[in-house]
């Protein structure tokens, strides 16, 4: 897998309403609500993410609750691979539902968005 693209690094737990905040789950629009994404983290991201750029994180990201609406906007902002260290499970089985693809290697694990 190759990917190009401006880094975005997180540090550990890096948990789904991190990711996209639960306040705004009532959004239907994908569009709008990529909008939030990790805004509570770091809040020029999505100014600052371009179409092709990254997110790399260390260890256990994705914790917290299965929500698929976590790779969605990650997605929706064109963030075309994540790479960490470990995952945690209920975002492993999210990636797979929305047809992330993964590739691990012996210290990291690379999900590309689709």
């Amino acid at each position: 897998m190759n990917a190009k693209g401006k880094v975005f690094k997180y540090g550990d737990n890096v948990d789904t309403d991190v990711i996209i905040p639960a306040r705004y789950l009532n959004i239907a629009d994908p569009k709008e609500l990529s909008t939030h994404a990790m805004e509570d983290i770091d809040a020029d991201f999505v100014k600052n993410m371009h179409p092709g750029d990254i997110v790399v994180a260390t260890r256990n990201f994705g914790c917290g609750s299965s929500r698929e609406h976590a790779p969605l906007v990650l997605r929706e902002n064109g963030v075309s691979c994540v790479i960490v260290s470990s995952t945690a499970m209920p975002s492993t089985s999210v990636c797979r539902s929305s047809s992330a693809r993964q590739r691990q290697t012996a210290s990291t694990r690379a999900t590309r968005l689709r």
